[in-house]
């Protein structure tokens, strides 16, 4: 195993952390669930305060200069003092990590002053597969922070920074465990035999996965952030005002006009209008459309302060989508506030939409996940979604999703909106493959924010009366999410 030169001053700390025992050696289980021949326990240094400061000033220094970061939190329990030494030595705000939320009192997950969007620089000790980190990063990010970088002081190369990029972290460290043993036995603190029970043990567990959440941590939920604090976060007109919409009229409904003419859809889009923050059209099934439809839609939609969202699903590549978009028979962009597309083509799709879209103030939502079975957007096609998605977040304004509190890296950022299709009463399917999730589920469980629903209102005896429970039952959840542990 290759290892790069150990300045002076890490073979001092290495020496040192030796010296207090903090290094054992033996058959010792990781975090990880894995057996180590090494075992680094840091929690010895806060009784040693010469050391602990030199720890904390030479991992802070470890940060490059163009890491931009406004707050520190140090991942319970070794890295507290770390985090509180560089925060009190360099002037730097720090937020503390609750490890165990409690039910009483403010409840909350972070502890301390912070403004959404300001960015969180991770303190930790060591790293192995990152899990702990993971575990800090999602009720900061929760909170509407930027986590993009965690330092440690070691890393032990069992997969903690391939693991930590995956979900948008930079591991910076001051050494490597290899680097840490070659010190060790050069110095006659190890002998060859341990040396080399050390680099084989790294050398067969190079990957160590994140270990599975228990079932009983599964429940311990963060506090969502409230739409009125993340429309500050948008940096789109349009998705500013949906989450606007929603705070100002307590809805977090968007029914799903799928009806056989635009007749029916102007009547039921009066009927319901009330109860929701948002309507979704597909104006290429309707058989009577005329160009006075979106002038007649949008006036009803500023009479009950509800937006339109086309259901277009663009696919093609951006000039094609950028003609589809402004013109044709629909003329789209004259009258629905937001639209959607497929990412299948690439990034193009959104530059070719935002080039007529953006001037005009509207929003775009990115197909990340679908609701019917067998549909192939999952896994790297949902991660490449939210890449693209921060990269235009100026225009993007979120996603269509099904379960986004799975992704890696989850929560994403707050900015984004997420909206849920296939919401019903209950939960189930038809024959045609669309599945079903109840307002609940989608919005507490899944960490969804708008429910869709569609045949569950427009089928129903009377529309209005249905949409109003649906309101009911998805405001709620949203107000749960908002208030959980």
């Amino acid at each position: 195993m290759s290892s790069s030169p150990v300045s002076l001053s890490m073979e001092s700390l290495i020496l040192q952390l030796h010296e207090i025992s903090a290094v054992k050696f033996g058959n010792l289980k990781l975090k990880s669930g894995i057996s180590s021949p090494i075992y680094i326990d840091l929690r010895l240094i806060v009784s040693y305060p010469s050391l602990l400061r030199q720890i904390s000033q030479t991992l802070i220094a470890a940060v490059p200069s163009s890491t931009p970061y406004d707050l520190l939190c140090g991942v319970p329990y070794t890295a507290l003092p770390i985090a509180t030494c560089i925060s009190t030595s360099r002037d730097v705000p720090m937020l503390m990590r609750r490890k165990e939320v409690k039910d009483y009192g403010t409840a909350k997950a972070i502890e301390g002053a912070f403004t959404p969007g300001q960015v969180c620089l991770i303190i930790e000790d060591l790293v192995t597969s990152g899990a702990s980190v993971l575990e800090t990063a999602a009720p900061l990010r929760a909170a509407g922070l930027k986590v993009c970088d965690a330092v440690v002081l070691i890393d032990r190369e069992q997969g903690g920074r391939e693991n930590l990029e995956e979900n948008g972290i930079r591991l910076h460290a001051l050494f490597r465990l290899s680097e840490m043993v070659r010190v060790l036995k050069e110095k006659g603190k190890l002998e060859e035999e341990t040396v080399g029970d050390v680099l084989r043990f790294l050398e067969e567990n190079r990957r160590v996965a994140v270990p599975k959440v228990e079932k009983e941590k599964e429940k311990v939920r963060v506090k969502g952030l409230g739409f009125q604090e993340r429309a500050k976060l948008s940096k789109n007109p349009t998705g500013k005002k949906l989450f606007e919409v929603m705070t100002q009229k307590k809805t977090n409904l968007c029914l799903a006009a799928d009806v056989a003419t635009a007749q029916e859809l102007l009547a039921i889009a009066e009927k319901v209008g009330p109860e929701i923050c948002l309507l979704k059209t597909h104006v290429d099934i309707l058989p009577d459309f005329t160009p006075d439809f979106g002038s007649k839609l949008r006036s009803i939609a500023e009479r009950h302060n509800f937006m339109i969202f086309e259901d277009r699903k663009f696919a093609d590549i951006g000039n094609t989508v950028t003609m589809q978009y402004e013109g044709g028979i629909f003329h789209i962009l004259d009258w629905a506030d937001i639209v959607n597309a497929h990412i299948i083509s690439g990034p193009g799709i959104v530059d070719g939409l935002k080039l007529k879209g953006l001037p005009r103030g509207r929003g775009l939502l990115l197909l990340a996940e679908m609701s019917s079975a067998g549909n192939l957007a999952k896994g790297d096609y949902t991660a490449a979604a939210v890449k693209i998605a921060e990269d235009h977040s100026d225009f993007v304004i979120g996603f269509i999703s099904v379960n986004p509190a799975s992704w890696p890296g989850a929560p994403v950022n707050p900015a984004f909106i997420q909206a849920t299709p296939g919401v019903q009463m209950v939960t189930g399917g038809d024959a045609l493959g669309q599945r079903y999730n109840t307002p609940k589920s989608v919005i507490y469980d899944r960490g969804s924010d708008i429910i869709i629903v569609g045949r569950g209102i427009i089928k129903a005896e009377n529309p209005a009366e249905a949409a109003h429970e649906y309101r009911i039952q998805g405001w709620q959840a949203y107000l749960d999410k908002c208030s959980s542990n």
